[in-house]
């Protein structure tokens, strides 16, 4: 069996004397070394434009580096061929810097062929899977191959392997106002929170129930009683200046679809039982994920 060193010297040979091959055999090569590790200078390694994690914590860097220089860099990092003996971080971008606090001048990595796209879904997904992201830089990733790469919401949840609602919830952050965002950021509210506060449509009502959350730090169902309670208030108010006084069984149904489908309903019925259920919606993921609760 070959030794280790033997082996990063045989890696190294191929990496310098890939830049003389053709396309096919270049990406034969890529594919080698993407089931062995390779000692990198890490000085050649560059950083991930596609990484959705913005922000490193520098105390938990100065751990982790402590650690390196103790034990050494256990995980190989990922990386793709730029050529020229220079290679980009697809995923391990918080180990490298770690290694480089440490003061390693190589570190071992896996090679990979990746085009931009497959980068950056490489990046979230990892960062995902170790929840090393807020619920904001995930939507803002799940936005960015959506707008970048011309991908549907179906497409992206079958890339990450979420469902397509979870996908469309994330995005619905986006539209949150700053304030609320930076809730998100600073860890102020959860996912949780977050969803119930985007499914308002009233930013005054939006703004006033997440103060009172942060204040109260009000549990997600509590905040999704007090949503609740205020459309069911402003549907009454609504049936009752149209239709006057209504049946309370049919109140009493008409509160529990707000309750099930989040949004605002109405049912118009006359004496004789015929009538109509309206479900409104804003967009067309709303109307989308209704469907889904609707399994169609």
């Amino acid at each position: 069996m070959a030794k280790k060193t033997d082996l990063d010297k045989g890696l190294k040979a191929l990496l310098g004397n890939i830049e003389s091959k053709n396309v096919q055999e270049r990406q034969e090569v890529i594919r080698e070394l993407s089931h062995s590790t390779a000692m990198i200078p890490i000085d050649d390694i560059e950083f991930n434009p596609f990484q959705p994690r913005k922000y490193f914590s520098d105390s938990e860097l100065e751990e982790l580096a402590s650690s390196i220089k103790a034990l050494g860099l256990i995980q190989p990092v990922t990386v793709r061929s730029l050529g020229g003996q220079k290679y980009q971080i697809i995923s391990g971008e918080r180990r490298w810097r770690a290694s480089k606090l440490a003061g390693l001048t190589e570190i071992p990595a896996y090679v990979r062929l990746a085009d931009d796209q497959a980068m950056m879904e490489m990046a979230l997904v990892e960062n995902i899977q170790r929840s090393d992201l807020n619920s904001l830089e995930i939507a803002v990733a799940y936005n960015r191959l959506l707008e970048e790469f011309s991908l549907t919401h179906e497409s992206v949840a079958e890339r990450v392997g979420k469902n397509r609602s979870t996908i469309t919830n994330y995005l619905r952050l986006l539209k949150l106002p700053p304030t609320i965002q930076q809730g998100i950021k600073e860890d102020l509210i959860s996912m949780g929170h977050a969803k119930v506060l985007a499914g308002i449509d009233n930013l005054p009502l939006q703004l006033s129930l997440y103060h009172e959350t942060v204040k109260n730090n009000l549990s997600v169902r509590a905040l999704e009683k007090k949503v609740l309670d205020h459309l069911s208030a402003s549907t009454r108010s609504k049936s009752d200046k149209t239709e006057g006084s209504q049946d309370p069984a049919v109140s009493s149904l008409q509160n529990k679809l707000v309750d099930h489908f989040e949004t605002r309903v109405a049912i118009k019925r006359n004496d004789k039982g015929a009538g109509f259920i309206q479900i409104f919606f804003d967009t067309d993921d709303d109307f989308n994920e209704i469907l889904d609760k609707m399994d169609i």
